[in-house]
Formats: structure tokens, C-alpha cells, sequence
């Protein structure tokens, strides 16, 4: 019931369709990773970017299976060309290492929003009922670890996770480098673009830039791990009102991922254990959003129904009806 309040808010319908959904999934290459942050090469950002348009990656099977739409936009991979069916919204070949510099200049994170902002215009122009927001790319981890430590003012340590896998030396080495990073030089806390700047990554711009566009055009954004819901605790300190705009998909199982949706202030709908990201928890709420609008659209009501109610005066009385949560 909540879910489908919250959905006929977003959409000023009272049973919207959820026939057409979308994954924007945003590809960039991290510098970061030469810092030894990641377990994996830069070089999987762009096969697994590839492989998404096969629908061969966790997310993208999960899409087909369901039916959805799948949109990969390369804003940062380092490669040479675009692959085919890929959208080139390229603003750089990868960031900047951030234990040494900025990731990027403040144009260049405007310019990878605008191409997150383009998704929601064009999924609007499409009719698609809900987006989901995903990424790719090796080191992001790392990049929103630094990201939500300066937002929030937590330590390294209480935000920071294994990503795809690290030894414990290369963990203790990824905190490391990451206290270095955000200690670089000052950061604006408040200005998400500035954080974005110093320590945070292409995809995470864009993945912003989506949020605050689905704001706008009005339609129901679907947030997966960590990485998403870094992005999405952007858009909400640049933008407060982006935040009844945000469905969480998942309890991701990084380490970072509790404090973001408590600092939004929203709950995930699954608790699954997943790790995977691209957006992979996204296919799976859309489905919990159609059953949401379903039942609100279909449920009979107890006269509907042919149930008569009485049974309930008592309980009702009592001011005792609604279930008490934990």
C-alpha cells in the first residue's frame, strides 16, 4: 500500500502502469584503480558495458527475462571507441586518480549529469513508467566510499567494503587510499558537484544527473546498491524534493550502503545479500512495483468482496487495528 501511494504521487496517477521499464546503466573508468584499490583491471569495464547489450551480464538476463529495457551510455570508459550499441556520452577516458587529483573539473561532472538528466527526458519521450539506475565500472566502490565519507562526515573505515573482492592487504590499502583522497584538499560537503569533483567518478555524475531528471519528468527512479544510492544521496543534497522521487531496490551488502538509505531516509524493498550492481536490483522491484499497482487496481474491498466486517468492531475500538512494525 505504501509503495502504490508513493507511486500514484510520483506518476498523479492512482493505479499507474508499470508495463514499461528501463535500466540506465552509465560505464566509466576510474583512475583510482591504479592505486591498487580493485581486484579486477580497468579492461572489464568496457567487456562488461559490451556484454550488458548481449543481455549476457546478471542485470541485463534479468531485464530480458522480465522484458525490460536496457540503456548502457559510456560517460568515462578508457577505450578508443565507443563499442557498438553503446550511447557516447563520453566526457573523458576515465577520471583522475583521486589520491593524487581531482577526478574531474566541475564542467566535465556538469556534463556527465546532463547525460544522466538526458536518460530520464528520453525514457519520458519513450513512456517508460519506471527507470532504473545502474553502473559499470571498476574502482566505484571506492569512488562512493569517498564520495558518502564526505557527505556524511563518516570515517573511511565504517563506509568502505571489499568491493568485488580484495585481500586484506589490498583492503587495508583501499582505506588508505581513499583516507589520503578525501584529505587532499578541502571539500565542500555541501556541494555534491564539488564532492563529486574531488573524489567521486563519471558514472556517479551521471548517475545523479538521472535521479534529478527523473525528478522532473515525473517518474519513479529505482535505486540498487551502493554505488546508486551514493548517486542518489547526491541528487538528494543538491535537490531535497529528488528524494520522494527514489524507490530503494535492495540492502546491498557493502558496508556503505546502510548509512546512504538512512541518510535519505528510505527503506530498501529486498534483502537479499546481493553484491552484484549494474542495476541488477532494479528488474526485481519493478516487479514488486506492478504487483503494488496490481493489487491497488484489482483487490476487492470487503464489501466488494461479500465479507461482512463486523468482526472487526472490537479491534477497531481499541484503536489497536494496524500491526504494530518492529
Amino acid at each position: 500500500e505504501d509503495m502504490s501511494v508513493r507511486l500514484a504521487g510520483v506518476t498523479g496517477r492512482v493505479c499507474p502502469p508499470m508495463n514499461h521499464c528501463r535500466v540506465a546503466v552509465f560505464a566509466a573508468d576510474n583512475g583510482v584503480v591504479d592505486e591498487g584499490v580493485s581486484c579486477a583491471p580497468r579492461s572489464v569495464t568496457v567487456q562488461q558495458a559490451v556484454n550488458m547489450t548481449r543481455r549476457k551480464t546478471g542485470m541485463s538476463a534479468m531485464a530480458a527475462a522480465f522484458g525490460d529495457d536496457v540503456a548502457v551510455v559510456d560517460v568515462g570508459m578508457d577505450c578508443g571507441t565507443t563499442p557498438a550499441g553503446i550511447l557516447n556520452r563520453r566526457v573523458r577516458r576515465s577520471t583522475g586518480d583521486i589520491a593524487i587529483e581531482d577526478a574531474m573539473t566541475r564542467p566535465q561532472a556538469l556534463a556527465a549529469m546532463a547525460a544522466g538528466m538526458e536518460q530520464a527526458a528520453l525514457a519520458r519521450a519513450d513512456g517508460v513508467t519506471a527507470l532504473g539506475i545502474g553502473e559499470m565500472g571498476i574502482g566505484n566502490t571506492s569512488t562512493s566510499a569517498a564520495v558518502l565519507a564526505v557527505l556524511t562526515g563518516a570515517e573511511i573505515e565504517t563506509v568502505t567494503g571489499r568491493g568485488g573482492g580484495l585481500t586484506d592487504r589490498a583492503f587495508a590499502r583501499k582505506k588508505d587510499v581513499l583516507r589520503t583522497s578525501i584529505g587532499r584538499r578541502p571539500i565542500r560537503r555541501d556541494d555534491a558537484v564539488d564532492v563529486l569533483c574531488a573524489v567521486g567518478g563519471l558514472d556517479i555524475a551521471a548517475m545523479t544527473g538521472a535521479f534529478l531528471g527523473c525528478a522532473h519528468e515525473g517518474i519513479p527512479a529505482a535505486v540498487d546498491g551502493f554505488i546508486s544510492v551514493t548517486a542518489a544521496l547526491c541528487a538528494v543534497t543538491l535537490c531535497p524534493a529528488v528524494r520522494d522521487y527514489l524507490f530503494l531496490s535492495h540492502d546491498s551488502y557493502e558496508v556503505g550502503y546502510r548509512l546512504a538509505a538512512e541518510r535519505l531516509g528510505l527503506e530498501p524493498c529486498l534483502h537479499l545479500g546481493m553484491r552484484l550492481g549494474e542495476g541488477s536490483g532494479c528488474p526485481l522491484l519493478f516487479r514488486v512495483m506492478e504487483g503494488a499497482c496490481g493489487v491497488m487496481s484489482g483487490m476487492a474491498t470487503f464489501a466488494e468482496a461479500a465479507i461482512h466486517d463486523g468482526y472487526l468492531d472490537e479491534i477497531r475500538a481499541q484503536d489497536s487495528f494496524t500491526v504494530d512494525r518492529p
